[in-house]
């Protein structure tokens, strides 16, 4: 009971949804109208608000901006200050590995690496290296190498520099180091020093302080890297934010490097250069690593304002790793700038979108009442009306279980060929007409549906049956038996042809295979003669269609890697005893590389279209293998082969390159049936202007074996299988044999016998006066060629 109830509410459910989706159709072009007006509105609202919330977003994007521009900058100064402390530290390596072998006879190489390290690097004014006193050998006791650039250009070297009073004694060494620090000093720690004026090096620079450990960790003394304070300059002058914006980088001394430096107006630059100096107690640079920080507020970055000659500035300021503050200036005026052109141009922009998005919106409801025309017509037959293959698939992805049935109409080909379409048509809207009112007072399955597919097929979808498959299919087909139809007072009886499938699988989006087996069941119904036939999943219909769906991709996959290759089968000249000729037969190797024969691949390749590519393959792989060769050789073709005006003129245009026409034999099977002799023929006179000659395979297998030999004008008859592998025993197997190897004596044709597996066959083939031998007795087929054989 509750499973009835539960069909029921399904039924009900599929009828809403189809009420539904009409109903939605005729409402929703008013939808569309809806929705466009109030966009409209909306438009309107947008436009009638106030602009200083404009203007307030206009002015934080900007300041986005700025604040992108400045975080960027002050990554690049950080990213160059990070080389500059890897160079250093490269330095403090060198010092330490230095001291482990420190003697006299290493100061020369000591000095000439530091002298091309200087000079490898753009930017470092001088290197140092410098030793705590007492511990070096007497011989490099006060070895402080010091190297740096002159003014000309010149690597100049001091060995011994502050050889009397030691490094603490430099300038450099004062500024950065407190009796603290030099209590805590580690590893690969690292000091800046402020801008100062370097002797040595006649520039201004800033110098990098590293100390040096010795295994045990004791100090083994100070590296120094001094960086020329124009190479800081020039990073900062690139920064610009508007075109009277500035950048400068404040050492830890107070002193600014900045772009001003190189300003135009160098009375103005100096008085931003005092105004800076005068306000530096009053604002303090936030770390660098706070300000990359995603966890930092965005106040962080609010900025500072700079009044100068009358001129308000925004300052943005950080501090970077080496204890730097880097900071841009941009004039109020010229963020504001960009309000007032923005401020024109909002209402412009609202009116201007508003007419296009009007026009838009006018020619988009038009285009979607026509696609919902269209798209109402892509799941109709316009023929009948009926819901068509289309609808069908999307209510089997929709439905959780059903059952359909196929309903094929009988020899509707000639109803239209004897009556023309229109009466065809007739047929199709008459019977549609009738079957709708049947499926719905047919109580047993209720809420089916009927569809047209395409051409004289129907199907009908619903629940699940609960009856008998025969029965319900009996019962459409006798309905369908019994409609007398009438054209132009011409009474037409129509029958038809019924298969029916189940969901063998239950679950919305599991019965899209449901029309798949109901086309086997009606297959398998034609295939036997019946009316009608349920589909049967152990009948295993599928599964070969899975096996070919495997060999045809199988055969694809071996095109593409060209792995077809010719295996060859030696023929026996029965008068001489010695191999005349070879047949050429195909193999395929498989991804493995095994050797896979042609009876599981070709019949698949050939009806996906593709043996006229292995048919290529052949002629090129064979042609080259005889082409030194003095045997004949023969290749199969088929009908479907000789009828390809492409491959036909592909194979003449390789026979004349080759020049091997003399010693090609092409075969044609005799069990394909031939339709166009006169362009079979016109094909072999083609070849055979080549030298080629034409054998008939399979000879004895068909009914119009005579027919082929008189009109095809072949030369060699291959007796078949069937009739030689039992000669010795079967009399009239003999008596067949003999008739045909009399009367191809008759005509003049040779005669080649197949399947000569032993020795008492082969006395018989003798016997017979057959001219040729091919089979196991002889040699099975292989890869290469052979000039002896069994026999």
């Amino acid at each position: 009971m509750p499973l009835i109830r539960a069909r029921r509410l399904r039924r009900w459910l599929m009828g809403l949804s189809d009420a539904l989706h009409a109903s939605s159709k005729k409402s929703i072009k008013w939808l569309l109208m809806l929705l466009v007006a109030l966009f409209l509105a909306g438009m309107w609202i947008l436009s009638s608000l106030n602009l200083n919330y404009s203007q307030k977003a206009l002015a934080e994007l900007r300041r986005d901006e700025i604040e992108e521009i400045f975080l960027s900058s002050l990554n690049q100064i950080v990213s160059r200050q990070h080389v500059y402390g890897l160079y250093t530290e490269g330095l403090g390596r060198f010092g330490e590995t230095s001291y482990r072998v420190a003697g006299d006879n290493l100061k020369p190489q000591i000095e000439k690496s530091m002298r091309q390290m200087l000079q490898d690097f753009s930017g470092v004014a001088g290197i140092g290296i410098w030793f705590e006193k007492g511990l070096l050998p007497d011989t490099a006791r006060d070895y402080n190498p010091y190297v740096y650039l002159s003014n000309d250009g010149r690597v100049m070297t001091v060995p011994n520099a502050g050889a009397s009073k030691g490094y603490r004694d430099q300038s450099w060494f004062k500024m950065v180091m407190t009796d603290d620090r030099l209590k805590r000093l580690a590893p690969k720690q690292q000091f800046w020093t402020p801008v100062y004026y370097s002797r040595e090096t006649d520039k201004a620079v800033m110098t990098i302080v590293m100390p040096m450990f010795t295994d045990q960790g004791r100090l083994l003394g100070m590296v120094t890297t001094d960086w020329e304070a124009e190479q800081i300059i020039d990073l900062v002058s690139r920064v610009q934010v508007t075109p009277n914006s500035f950048s400068f980088l404040i050492d830890s001394n107070n002193r600014k490097l900045s772009s001003l430096s190189r300003s135009d107006d160098p009375l103005h630059a100096q008085h931003i250069m005092d105004a800076l100096v005068s306000q530096s107690p009053t604002y303090v640079a936030p770390g660098y690593n706070a300000m990359i920080s995603n966890k930092t507020p965005k106040e962080n970055l609010a900025p500072s304002e700079l009044a100068v000659d009358g001129v308000d500035y925004a300052l943005y300021l950080a501090g970077t790793p080496a204890g730097m503050s880097f900071g841009i200036g941009v004039p109020q005026d010229e963020i504001d700038s960009i309000l007032v052109p923005m401020r024109d141009s909002n209402y412009r922009i609202l009116t201007i979108t508003g007419l296009v998005m009007l026009l838009l919106s006018g020619y988009l409801v038009y285009r979607i009442s026509e696609l919902v025309k269209e798209l109402q017509a892509s799941y109709t037959d316009e023929l009948t009306g009926l819901p068509n293959r289309a609808r069908l698939l999307q209510d089997l992805n929709r439905a959780v279980d059903g059952t359909l049935m196929l309903i094929n109409m009988d020899r509707f080909k000639e109803i239209n060929s004897l009556f023309g379409h229109r009466c065809g048509d007739q047929v199709l809207q008459t019977l549609a007409e009738r079957l709708q009112p049947f499926i719905k007072r047919y109580k047993a399955w209720k809420g089916a549906r009927l569809y047209r597919l395409q051409g004289d097929e129907f199907a009908i979808f619903g629940p699940r049956v609960e009856e008998d498959s025969p029965l319900l299919l009996q019962v459409f087909s006798d309905f369908v038996q019994e409609q007398q139809l009438l054209w132009q007072e011409q009474e037409l009886n129509v029958d038809a042809t019924l298969s029916l499938a189940h969901a063998s699988e239950t679950g919305r989006g599991r019965l899209d295979r449901l029309l798949s087996q109901a086309t086997v069941a009606l297959r398998q119904a034609r295939l036997q003669g019946l009316s009608f036939h349920t589909y049967d999943s152990e009948q295993g219909v599928e599964q070969v269609y899975e096996q070919n769906l495997v060999w045809a991709r199988r055969v694809k996959d071996a095109l593409q890697a060209e792995r077809f290759e010719p295996w060859f089968q030696p023929i026996l000249d029965n008068r001489s005893g010695a191999i005349a000729k070879y047949e050429c037969l195909v193999r395929m190797i498989d991804g493995e590389g095994n050797v896979v024969s042609p009876g599981l691949f070709l019949g698949v390749a050939h009806r996906l279209r593709l043996g006229r590519q292995i048919t290529r393959i052949m002629i090129d792989k064979c042609f080259a293998a005889f082409a030194d060769q003095p045997f004949e050789f023969s290749i199969n073709l088929a009908y479907s082969d000789m009828m390809d005006p492409e491959l036909t003129a592909y194979v003449c245009e390789r026979l004349e390159q080759s020049g091997v026409g003399s010693r090609v034999i092409f075969e044609l099977l005799e069990s394909d049936g031939i339709d166009n002799y006169d362009e079979i023929r016109r094909f072999i006179d083609r070849v055979k202007a080549f030298g080629c000659r034409i054998a008939i395979d399979d000879f004895g297998t068909g009914y119009s074996n005579f027919e082929h030999l008189l009109r095809l004008n072949v030369d060699l008859i291959k007796i078949d299988g069937s009739l030689i592998r039992h000669l010795h025993q079967d009399r009239t197997a003999y008596l067949v044999t003999q008739g045909i190897v009399q009367f191809a004596r008759s005509l003049g044709i040779g005669t080649v016998a197949e399947f000569v597996h032993c020795e008492a066959v082969q006395q018989q083939v003798i016997a017979l006066g057959v001219d040729f031998s091919q089979g196991e007795y002889v040699r099975m087929p292989g890869p290469d060629l052979v000039e002896d054989c069994a026999a």
